[in-house]
């Protein structure tokens, strides 16, 4: 009976190093400062209840209201700034600059947990506000920044590693990792289990409907039209690829094959639908839950350490002894 409880604990809390860190952390970055850039000249439009615009935000907040719960949404913000006299638009382009301003300071690893809080509070105020307007890769953002903020950071790339000196421990890095593993299993499960449900996934209709509707039709009907053959066979391969995900991404034998089909799947989505924010949130769960050295190719790992700049040297000795 010891050893049974012992096994499960040590493999919950295998150590790690701080490698699959960097990766969300940069790619938490990196969707926080494209959001804000698409935004940049539609913010107020989208929240300000002054603009012009013909949806306002206080339909969909009162949508949210009416579903029950305390939800943070942009009112919130320009509340605490209106009991100190400051205007609407002004509370609402300084929530703008502090989420660009987090984005930029999580790129740079700079206070890292408290720039992942300020901008998945933010993120999510601007999401919940925005309603109908939002979709998935929104709230695939928003989940990232919240992992983001419970991580034990700092990672060996961050200028935190230089500025403070308290270090997680290889088994907490193990914890949490385990964590956002078995939560991107959940997303592929039931995301294939819903492709499965659906007659459109089986004879390539989904495929087409998707890739022909506005404003997703990167690819020419010509195009489409000459490889439709094709789209019942991509349709079904989808759905095996997300549905064997949780079972495959574990298996050593596997577990290459699935990662690089994934991250495959993940580019041409964003190559032919224009998803580039939505192929980059998934790319980054993947490599934080999954990818390490071994998933590189065999010419990368024959690389001998001494190949590279002297401080990347530094770095990844200590990545790989912590």
């Amino acid at each position: 009976m010891t050893l049974l409880r012992s096994r499960p604990a040590k493999w919950l809390s295998a150590c790690e190093n701080t490698d699959w860190l960097i990766a969300l952390r940069l790619g938490a970055a990196i969707e926080v400062i494209c959001y804000c850039l698409s935004l940049r000249y539609d913010w107020l439009q989208f929240f300000a209840l002054s603009a012009s615009g013909p949806i306002k935000r206080d339909i969909f907040e009162a949508i949210l209201h009416d579903a029950g719960g305390r939800v943070p949404t942009m009112s919130w913000i320009v509340q605490v700034f209106g009991t100190c006299g400051i205007t609407e638009v002004a509370a609402l382009n300084f929530a703008w600059w502090a989420l660009i301003s987090s984005g930029m300071l999580l790129l740079l690893g700079l206070f890292s947990r408290e720039a992942a809080v300020l901008a998945w509070f933010i993120h999510l105020c601007s999401v919940k506000s925005s309603g109908s307007l939002a979709y998935g890769v929104d709230s695939l953002t928003t989940m990232t920044l919240f992992f983001a903020a419970i991580s034990p950071f700092p990672d060996c790339w961050s200028l935190d590693w230089r500025r403070t000196r308290s270090r997680k421990s290889p088994n907490w890095q193990g914890f949490m990792r385990r964590i956002l593993q078995f939560q991107v299993c959940i997303i592929y499960l039931f995301g294939g289990l819903a492709k499965c449900a659906g007659e459109g996934w089986w004879d390539g209709t989904a495929l087409w409907r998707a890739l022909i509707r506005p404003p997703f039709n990167q690819v020419s009907p010509d195009v489409l039209i000459h490889f439709s053959v094709l789209l019942p066979a991509a349709g079904i391969a989808v759905c095996i690829l997300e549905t064997t995900y949780p079972v495959c991404i574990w298996l050593r034998q596997t577990r290459r094959i699935w990662f690089w089909l994934i991250l495959g799947m993940h580019v041409g989505i964003g190559a032919a639908m224009g998803l580039y924010s939505f192929a980059l949130a998934m790319i980054t769960l993947n490599v934080a839950a999954f990818g390490d050295r071994t998933m590189l190719p065999q010419w990368i790992l024959r690389m001998s350490v001494r190949d590279f700049p002297r401080p990347i040297r530094t770095r990844m000795r200590r990545s790989t002894s912590r």
